[in-house]
């Protein structure tokens, strides 16, 4: 008879767990053991934040997974509190420290590393103090919801301001804690192009729950935070969200080669160098499904996917991961933001002659209780249209959008297949032109060129005849840009004698749709050169386009 192949997985969580769980469906007769150093085996690390906040009142729903239940479900040897220390190739050998301090060495067939990523903790005076803290695991946790319970603090820094770190602050804020985010970068969350940043910025802004971009803090003290402009500010409690760093110190002393981005290397098998050992999760360094470009991405959905495929090859299938889009998501306060693909810089990064597109629209029919505008960037190839990139911002209705565009950019459709996709619809779910079709309208005429337009990201004024077609409460409610003439679209096809003919005519109205109305209708009366701006004055004044004086009340 047949020994039964020995698989041993480094590691639990999200990508280990689903590394094990996977192997025994495909394999009943093998030996698997799951070695994890923390107390806990498989644990919801993305709810962390909301048990903080109080939202999830109850501890124990954390914990996905205990060693007991892994042996009754699956017969998986699950092994909390014991560190792997080596890995002896030649031998196919584990080097395991248990909880007494005892070492042995354990046989494997196939092994999986499944170590994830630790939190990147600066080195700036006065890291080690008690009030701050970083967010790995539910030990961490423990500790900064008993800090928050019996300290009471009054003022939170979040460092940092990407998805955990914005998260944190909001738990922070549900808590009764005034929040200040801090970010190095111009604008929160680095994935989003500025403007829609400036968007998600200008909608969370309020006084307990404040921002600080630019800015690089060099000192934490019992008081607060000192920044590298001089500036202080008051904190109580501080929490570090700066990034996380792979866990690759056991692939590195074993020779397994590390790839570009940090992580172990693996091919579409998450198969590392050596083809008896994976890697998942965090960790590994697998491939963009748009560019094929080496790539790690830190998120739970990756690493689960990654587990199933390294564990069911480990046991003997012969499975492929096509890689991961980033797809996120994440709400602050009563904003939802997602993003899917490649923003504008990883688009001009990786090579791509790019255009984008802007719109705002209701996430339900308008006449319907609740319609709330949803946000949708779309950044696609020049010609062909093909989609590359998604962000979506509103209070309700982003993760249904962002997920049809991850799908549609998975499925490499185009801008103009958004146009005719079928999607559901009922006055309390969508509109009878979802907003997804809309972004496949608006992108679908910039792609055919059926009129010009040009983007407020890079176009700045000069010469041209700017036309505003708001009306005049717009006006006095929002301002209008420098320089602009304005003629209500309504009143334009009757005063077309007051526009010049031999300039350049920009139309833009709050959003996109009348400015390329008022396009269409220039362009039909025998005005040649007319450009429409690409989401209207909304967009332009998210760029820093100038504006006219005074400023709007």
């Amino acid at each position: 008879m047949r020994t039964p192949r020995r698989i041993i997985i480094v590691g639990g969580v999200a990508g280990g767990a689903s590394a094990a769980a996977r192997a025994r469906r495909v394999d009943e007769n093998a030996e698997i053991h799951v070695f994890e150093r923390g107390p806990y085996i498989s644990f919801a690390n993305c709810g962390l934040p909301y048990y903080i906040a109080g939202e999830i009142k109850e501890r124990d729903k954390l914990i996905v997974m205990t060693p007991e239940a892994f042996w009754d479900r699956a017969r998986i040897h699950a092994h909390v509190n014991h560190e792997v220390l080596a890995i002896n190739r030649a031998a196919k050998t584990v080097r395991v420290k248990g909880p007494d301090g005892a070492e042995r060495d354990v046989a494997y067939d196939r092994l999986i590393l499944s170590q994830g990523a630790k939190p990147v903790v600066p080195p700036i005076s006065g890291v080690e103090l008690p009030h701050v803290f970083t967010l790995r695991d539910i030990p961490d946790m423990d500790r900064i919801a008993a800090f928050v319970d019996e300290r009471k603090p009054r003022h939170a820094v979040v460092i940092g301001g990407g998805f955990i770190g914005l998260e944190m602050a909001e738990a922070f804020h549900h808590r009764g804690i005034r929040v200040t985010i801090v970010e190095r970068n111009p604008h929160i969350l680095p994935l989003l192009d500025g403007d829609m940043a400036a968007h998600l910025q200008n909608q969370i802004l309020r006084a307990d729950f404040d921002f600080k971009v630019n800015a690089t803090a060099t000192a934490f003290t019992k008081e607060g935070v000192a920044f590298a402009d001089g500036s202080t500010l008051p904190a109580d409690i501080i929490l570090l969200s700066v990034g996380v760093k792979a866990e690759v110190e056991l692939a590195k002393l074993a020779g397994l080669e590390i790839g570009v981005t940090g992580g172990v290397k693996t091919n579409g098998r998450m198969e590392s160098s050596d083809h008896d050992i994976y890697a998942v999760g965090d960790a590994a360094e697998t491939i963009h499904a748009l560019t094929g470009a080496r790539a790690r991405i830190a998120l739970a959905g990756p690493a689960n996917r990654q587990g199933r495929v390294a564990g069911a090859n480990a046991a003997g299938a012969k499975m492929t991961y096509p890689g991961a889009l980033g797809t996120s998501i994440a709400r602050v306060l009563h904003m939802t933001v997602a993003f899917t693909g490649l923003n504008s810089e990883q688009a001009a990064k990786a090579g791509f002659s790019f255009f984008t597109s802007l719109t705002r629209d209701n996430n339900h029919a308008h006449y319907y209780p609740g319609a709330k505008p949803v946000m949708i960037k779309v950044i696609a190839e020049e010609g062909t249209g093909r989609l590359l990139g998604a962000q979506v911002l509103g209070e309700r209705g982003v993760d249904k959008r962002v997920d049809v565009l991850a799908t549609a950019i998975a499925g490499k459709m185009s801008v103009f297949d958004l146009e005719s996709l079928d999607l559901a619809y009922s006055p309390p779910f969508g509109t009878a032109n979802d907003p997804i079709n809309i972004a496949g309208f608006v992108a679908g005429h910039i792609a055919r060129g059926d009129i010009s337009t040009v983007a407020p990201e890079t176009w700045r004024p000069g010469g041209e005849f700017l036309l505003d077609v708001r009306d005049a409460d717009e006006l006095e409610e929002f301002g209008k840009l420098a320089g602009a003439v304005n003629i209500p679209l309504a009143q334009l096809r009757d005063r077309l004698g007051e526009l010049p003919r031999d300039r350049r005519i920009v139309t833009y109205c709050q959003k996109g749709l009348r400015g390329y109305l008022a396009a269409c209708a220039l362009h039909g009366s025998g005005f040649e050169n007319v450009s429409n701006l690409r989401g209207g004055f909304l967009h332009a004044k998210l760029n820093n386009l100038p504006l006219a004086n005074p400023e709007p009340r």
